[in-house]
């Protein structure tokens, strides 16, 4: 790999000997002039933060459509909170807080409308080329479909930072994740990212954030929707023991107030785990180099086997009671209605695309015609998917 000359200062005093040096970056795949101002990581997050798709989050569902109230958790405000835990917990470790950064921020780019909904659906339109992985479109985003540049497509991001996208959930099995490889060797990465090896120290960082994050703000929303009550919660994993003092606590009144202490506590509680567990982990493996956490064969940066317990409760709770409650259900399925819809539309008449889109697809072939629309369903917001759908047909699900 080519270095870039990028690098404009040594290595920063407080980063531990295994977390990803920004001196020492293996480059970028499309080599490029230096920034006087910021490392390469600090780089990436900045390209990150100003793409088109990362703006569309504001508009992306993570569990309540945009509409349902001002306070629900969006794709946008999600992946903000990973951030933030990302970046407290790599302090924590050493390791470089802005290359967690940038990985939480990109977490979830690929992530179609309508949230988990979209992409079931998705997935069964795409049966004919594989289905629909947003881990592989998030990869896609950000090596192709982003067009900003004059001499590539996609962000042209570090090595690094690629590395930590492609091992969100843990080494590359292109077996178990067929899409994922497909997608990485589209972008010319194949062989490059030490697939077969753990992720960098700082992704595991940006990990376990996003688990932390979506199991509490799960919790909160649902709190707030009324899905689910203190009571309800008295006796689920983790969350139980919080919840019996905040209704203690609230037992006068307010229950707002309830909601934040149970959130904020259990986030901590969390937090306080993984940093315990990581710096056993460091102990025992000692590692001495980025290298080091890259060939340990286990993650550095995890919950205790208690936590990772409990955590299996608290989803489970999650799965039975808010996920596949009635309200939320039913709002789910009028939403996969809207993306299969869109697609057979768009794929039975290219022209009905918007603006010129459709021109040509019709004469690309089957499989490209499928990826284009694939892509563009991906890329928009939940208002947008509705707003198409409106234009396309008589009449759209109510999503209320």
């Amino acid at each position: 790999m080519q270095h870039s000359s990028e690098i404009w200062s040594p290595r920063p005093r407080n980063l531990a000997p295994w977390a990803a040096d920004p001196a020492a970056s293996r480059g970028r795949l499309h080599p490029e002039a230096g920034c006087p101002m910021r490392t390469p990581f600090q780089r990436d997050r900045d390209r990150i933060v100003h793409a088109t798709a990362f703006r569309r989050l504001n508009y992306k569902t993570q569990v309540f459509l945009l509409h349902e109230g001002d306070h629900y958790r969006s794709r946008l405000t999600h992946t903000l909170e990973v951030a933030q835990i990302a970046r407290a917990i790599a302090r924590q470790l050493g390791l470089d807080e802005d290359l967690a950064e940038a990985l939480a921020l990109a977490h979830d780019l690929g992530h179609p409308p309508f949230g988990h909904a979209g992409e079931r659906a998705l997935d069964r339109a795409l049966t004919a080329i594989g289905g629909f992985d947003h881990n592989a479109q998030s990869l896609r985003v950000i090596t192709r479909l982003e067009r900003k540049y004059w001499d590539f497509d996609g962000l042209n991001l570090t090595f690094e930072t690629l590395e930590g996208l492609v091992k969100h959930n843990g080494p590359l099995d292109g077996a178990r994740q067929p899409l994922l490889a497909e997608a990485l060797a589209d972008a010319g990465l194949t062989g490059r990212l030490d697939e077969a090896l753990e992720a960098p120290a700082e992704a595991q960082c940006a990990a376990i954030a996003d688990d932390i994050a979506y199991n509490n703000h799960d919790i909160d929303d649902a709190l707030r929707a009324g899905l689910v009550s203190l009571d309800d919660l008295a006796t689920v994993p983790i969350v139980g023991y919080f919840a019996r003092g905040a209704a203690e606590r609230s037992g006068s009144g307010d229950a707002r107030r309830a909601v934040y202490e149970i959130n904020r506590r259990m986030i901590t509680a969390m937090i306080e785990d993984v940093l315990a567990s990581s710096r056993s982990r460091i102990a025992r493996l000692e590692p001495s180099s980025a290298a080091d956490v890259r060939r340990a064969g286990e993650a550095m940066v995890a919950f205790s086997s208690e936590m990772h317990g409990e955590l299996q409760g608290l989803r489970a709770f999650l799965f039975g009671h808010v996920y596949r409650h009635d309200r939320v259900m039913r709002v789910m399925r009028n939403a996969e209605t809207i993306v299969t819809d869109l697609f057979e539309r768009y794929t039975t008449d290219p022209l009905s695309l918007p603006g010129g889109r459709g021109e040509g697809l019709a004469a690309a072939g089957e499989t490209a015609l499928i990826r284009a629309v694939a892509d563009f369903i991906a890329g928009m917001t939940d208002r947008f998917a509705i707003a198409e759908h409106r234009r396309l047909f008589d009449l759209t699900p109510d999503l209320g």
